[in-house]
């Protein structure tokens, strides 16, 4: 579904992404790993048309994104579920949720609410509840039903488990892989590596910029130079761990 090829960007003349190749399978869920500011975030961006990239492919089903704006992006069934959830404080749940199938007609919108409200039932209790006055736990839900009322192909998540408490953060997973098992394509980018390779298909970890390991989710769970990659040393022979 998704191709990544040798993208680099920059924010001025620091290069944030030097190089970095993925690829992602439709039906799987990828997850993309790494320390603050090996590039995670900034990976997402460009797929999305929020940064520019510098050079590099990337490629939806075979189309090139390179140079498309956010909304066309958005519009061939990309969305983002942003770190930090990103809700509108003063409007009610429902008004988020309506706010993500922008430019859907209504009839298709609503259609999108039934199916998001069967994914997150606890929301249903809190439609007309201003967004701002949520557990931290039900924002984020709110933020994946805004994100999945566009009824994306391809749904990219920035720390989803972001603040969240343990007992959350399972029920978060556990409702990405059921987004996963109704046909949504996931890539996630996760702090929480266990959490995160266990419900992935394939991983990958950057590093500074750079692609340092891939593998499958097991794989990469039982590499033994997983911890330190994550935590920003050398890894020795870098690529796949299969």
């Amino acid at each position: 579904m998704l191709e990544v090829q040798s993208l680099e960007v920059r924010y001025g003349a620091v290069r944030v992404l030097l190089g970095v190749s993925l690829t992602v399978e439709a039906g799987q869920v990828v997850a993309l790993l790494g320390a603050n500011g090996a590039g995670k975030t900034t990976t997402l961006r460009a797929i999305t048309g929020l940064t520019a990239a510098v050079s590099g492919g990337i490629f939806l089903e075979g189309e090139d994104l390179v140079g498309l704006p956010p909304h066309a992006i958005r519009r061939r069934g990309v969305a983002l579920c942003q770190e930090g959830r990103r809700l509108f404080a003063n409007l009610s749940v429902h008004e988020n949720l309506m706010l993500g199938g922008y430019g859907r007609k209504k009839g298709s919108r609503l259609e999108d609410l039934g199916w998001v409200l069967k994914i997150f039932p606890r929301l249903q209790e809190r439609l007309h509840q201003r967004a701002g006055t949520l557990s931290g736990g039900e924002q984020q839900m709110v933020a994946l039903g805004r994100a999945l009322m566009s009824r994306p192909r391809l749904l990219l998540l920035d720390e989803p488990s972001l603040g969240l408490a343990p007992l959350l953060v399972a029920e978060v997973f556990q409702i990405i892989q059921e987004i996963n098992r109704r046909g949504t394509t996931v890539l996630l980018v996760e702090q929480n590596a266990h959490a995160a390779l266990d419900i992935a298909h394939y991983g990958y970890v950057l590093e500074n910029g750079r692609l340092v390991l891939q593998g499958t989710g097991e794989e990469l769970l039982n590499h033994p130079h997983l911890q330190q990659a994550y935590l920003g040393g050398e890894v020795a022979g870098a690529g796949d761990v299969g």
